[in-house]
């Protein structure tokens, strides 16, 4: 009978730390998907930021030696990702498959300047910034003007700045959410061992032994916990890259080490630090409030 009771005892024990685990994977899960939101949402507004550009409207007389100066000067300034030439006759065929007709023929001359497009790195897409580097493109006497949509990069900083934000308020609010489930998944395991901790103190152990076992424990649990949460998150992303390629850049590899890192110490710093305390609670409780 006794040999009995204590494998009920064991399955039940079993059955509450597979419980633990699971929880605890599935709550890092979902902050490991609000990691992967913010990871690509940096991504995907900085591929927005940086796929605008402004124009550098040239001198129909400017000598091609000049152009190319200005472009290799542009190029090698640390906040240009890129640039383009656009000469006479490449920009009329642009406005002409804009239009879908030959605006030359009714002009009778191409109105258009020859002009470089210049694309910036997402730090430098403020209209502040822009408006520095237009001055410094001014200097050159054969530039005509510099044209760029100045309430669209306005537009565009300024929605980044809200999304920010909000993507900031929501981790906060889920992380206080994820923190409090795990605390609480693991204060009923202890609850459910209240009485072994008594028994341990009655025999004299010290505070600091009876906790060591449950702490080790309970962090290999959260590592258990996090490993098991990042498998389901490649998972994630296998799917993802298969059949949306375009959503998840995957080259961010440093991102998403740092992202399992993070897990890994959440999973066992949240779940060691909730054992300390749900231990330290049933070390103090006096024995007749042990049944309630």
């Amino acid at each position: 009978m006794k040999t009995r009771d204590a494998g009920l005892s064991k399955a039940k024990l079993r059955s509450s730390y597979l419980t633990l685990v699971i929880s605890v994977s599935l709550v890092l899960f979902l902050l490991g998907i609000l990691g992967l939101i913010l990871i690509n949402a940096r991504e995907l507004s900085d591929y927005f930021r940086e796929s605008l550009s402004f124009s550098v409207m040239l001198d129909d007389e400017a000598k091609e030696a000049d152009i190319r100066m200005l472009q290799k000067d542009l190029d090698a300034k640390p906040f240009v990702k890129s640039t383009e030439y656009v000469s006479k006759d490449e920009a009329a065929v642009k406005m002409k498959e804009d239009l879908g007709e030959d605006f030359i023929d009714f002009l009778g001359d191409n109105p258009l300047p020859p002009s470089i497009d210049v694309y910036l790195y997402a730090g430098y897409t403020s209209p502040d910034s822009v408006a520095k580097i237009e001055k410094y493109v001014l200097e050159y006497p054969f530039v005509k003007e510099v044209y760029y949509q100045e309430s669209l990069l306005f537009l565009i900083n300024e929605n980044v700045k809200k999304i920010s934000l909000f993507l900031l308020i929501i981790s906060s609010f889920l992380f206080l959410i994820a923190l409090t489930i795990i605390n609480n998944t693991i204060r009923l395991s202890i609850y459910s061992r209240r009485f072994l901790i008594r028994t341990m103190q009655l025999v004299g152990a010290t505070r600091g032994f009876i906790r060591k076992p449950f702490i080790l424990q309970s962090a290999f649990h959260g590592l258990l916990a996090a490993l098991i949460a990042m498998s389901l998150l490649m998972g994630l992303l296998y799917l993802i890259e298969k059949e949306f390629f375009q959503l998840v850049n995957l080259e961010s590899t440093n991102l998403l080490l740092l992202l399992g890192a993070s897990l890994i110490i959440t999973g066992v710093l949240i779940s060691s630090v909730s054992t300390f305390f749900s231990v330290n609670r049933y070390l103090s409780i006096s024995e007749d409030k042990l049944y309630y």
